[in-house]
């Protein structure tokens, strides 16, 4: 038994909770795009040819904003060849995952399904084989009203009205020697600053991330940050983060602690970020831009696949990194969410990578059927319930010992409050075989309970239980045994973590009307 004790003030604020922090990604690479998203021949396609159950798990999954269209992809793409007629489109190959490029989804495709899936669309441009001038034609082409020759071909090729696209990223992994049009940070900063002055003239209204470093450990982390914002903090709104981790060599004590090597990567970049601002001179804030994190087996991929896909022919949509997730996977993934809530001072954005197939929460099988992976609930659930403000919290727990991270705290926990009042409690047990005894206290207000969950190892499984095509047994569950007492301003709540478990708990004011929350 694992005693834990949290203390919540309701009445003090980190942050208010950023709506892009719930962002996903879709990347053309292996089956995200075609065979995922686009499937014409599917029972379900629409008149567009995207598959309508693959849209609704979307639209619960709960997104706000997805990356489009890469990734490695990007830097080797030219955006034209996804416009106009499609029987006219070009075929090509796509260096970046050694696969053939169809065109059949382009922009006006992706912003239609966009629209239908109810999210901001976050575009990227080609800085590797490309750079200024083709960044300002797709920006002109996108959102400039009429009477150029971009925005007119735009009208002619159906979308009389501009795309609007606000939010939009400077290349990608542009410091990893394995992206086309690789760059040294001084290349990469000069690049992306121009790039971000023409698109500026064109449209006041941009928002831009400039690329941060591929990994922390990568051995150019921290100066290339440091370089790349001397040439573009005063054009950037937002540097990247990408963050992946994975189970390795049976050590998961480290993996469950992998939010842990979260938070001291985004306190890093938060620093850099500060140092340089302070080194110009400049007032304006910078945001970290997570666009790309998940659990990924990356040394299963490098050991067992990686030559042989960038070997082979050149598929089109080949099932590539399709990682089926476990119990434990989805912990983490929960885990790595309240580590970015906890960061929403400084996180702005955040996309899980990807959405479909391609390491990601929803599957999908030709001419079959779609379902949730593991990892898709602490998304979706968390999606839906953290609104409006994250608050401050102290927590008093046992630590234990990690190869990776050193002593790691075995529960972690963060909280927000909705403008109604309503508290949302997020809570990880990172602990293999203990249950962690946990005692809350919420101070500020007397709340009720609305309900609680739990993601854990279901009846008859273990931590290694996924959810496959004919079988979904890992869901959430009801966390049983929950006490509650209200009195003073103050609540209390007396609870128990299973191990490997991943919880969220709501309450509501004790004089509201009783909703069930989304989920």
């Amino acid at each position: 038994m694992i005693p834990a004790d949290l203390r919540v003030r309701l009445g003090e604020t980190v942050a208010d909770v950023p709506p892009r922090l719930f962002g996903g990604f879709v990347e053309h690479m292996g089956r995200c795009v075609y065979q995922g998203i686009y499937e014409p021949q599917h029972p379900s396609a629409d008149s567009e040819g995207f598959r309508a159950d693959v849209l609704e798990l979307v639209r619960e999954l709960g997104v706000t904003v997805v990356r489009y269209p890469g990734g490695n992809f990007v830097s080797g793409y030219r955006w034209e060849d996804g416009v106009g007629p499609r029987s006219e489109r070009p075929v090509r190959l796509d260096a970046a995952w050694h696969q053939t490029e169809t065109n059949q989804v382009g922009l006006h495709e992706f912003a239609s399904w966009a629209a239908q899936a109810g999210v901001e669309v976050m575009q990227a441009v080609n800085l590797g084989t490309r750079g200024i001038e083709a960044a300002g034609d797709l920006l002109e082409y996108s959102n400039h009203p009429g009477g150029t020759a971009l925005s007119d071909r735009r009208r002619a090729n159906g979308a009389e009205e501009p795309f609007g696209i606000t939010l939009w990223c400077l290349g990608n992994e542009m410091d990893g020697p394995w992206q086309i049009g690789h760059k040294t940070a001084d290349e990469y900063g000069r690049l992306a600053a121009e790039a971000a002055r023409y698109m500026r003239f064109l449209d006041h209204r941009v928002e831009l991330v400039v690329a941060g470093s591929s990994n922390m450990e990568m051995p150019t982390f921290g100066e290339w940050e440091r370089t790349v914002l001397r040439h573009t903090a005063d054009q950037a709104d937002h540097i990247s983060v990408h963050a992946y981790y994975e189970e390795s060599d049976g050590d998961v004590a480290s993996f469950l602690a992998s939010a842990a090597g979260l938070d001291r990567y985004l306190d890093t970049v938060a620093a850099i970020i500060d140092e340089v601002r302070e080194e110009l001179g400049l007032q304006k804030q910078i945001g970290i831009s997570v666009d790309e994190w998940n659990v990924w087996y990356q040394r299963d991929w490098n050991e067992n696949h990686k030559d042989a896909v960038l070997s082979g022919g050149w598929p089109e949509a080949p099932r590539l990194i399709e990682d089926e997730y476990n119990v434990t996977d989805a912990v983490v993934v929960g885990s790595l969410l309240i580590s970015l809530l906890r960061h929403s001072d400084r996180v702005t954005m955040a996309n899980l990578a990807q959405l479909v197939n391609v390491i990601a929460p929803i599957r999908s099988e030709p001419d079959g059927a779609a379902w949730r992976q593991t990892t898709f609930f602490p998304f979706a659930l968390t999606a839906a319930r953290a609104r409006g403000r994250v608050v401050p919290l102290s927590l008093d727990v046992a630590s234990g010992p990690t190869a990776k991270y050193g002593d790691v705290e075995l529960v972690d926990a963060v909280s927000t409050v909705a403008e109604d009042g309503s508290v949302s409690l997020f809570v990880v047990n990172r602990s293999v075989d203990s249950v962690s005894a946990l005692s809350v206290e919420l101070d500020g207000a007397e709340l009720v309970l609305e309900d609680a969950l739990t993601l854990t190892v279901p009846e008859g499984g273990d931590r290694f239980t996924t959810n496959t095509q004919s079988s979904q047994p890992v869901a959430p569950v009801a966390l049983a045994g929950v006490t509650v007492s209200a009195a003073d301003s103050a609540t209390r709540l007396s609870l128990t973590l299973p191990p490997i478990s991943w919880s969220v708990l709501t309450l509501r004011p004790a004089a509201a009307p009783k909703e069930n929350p989304s989920a």
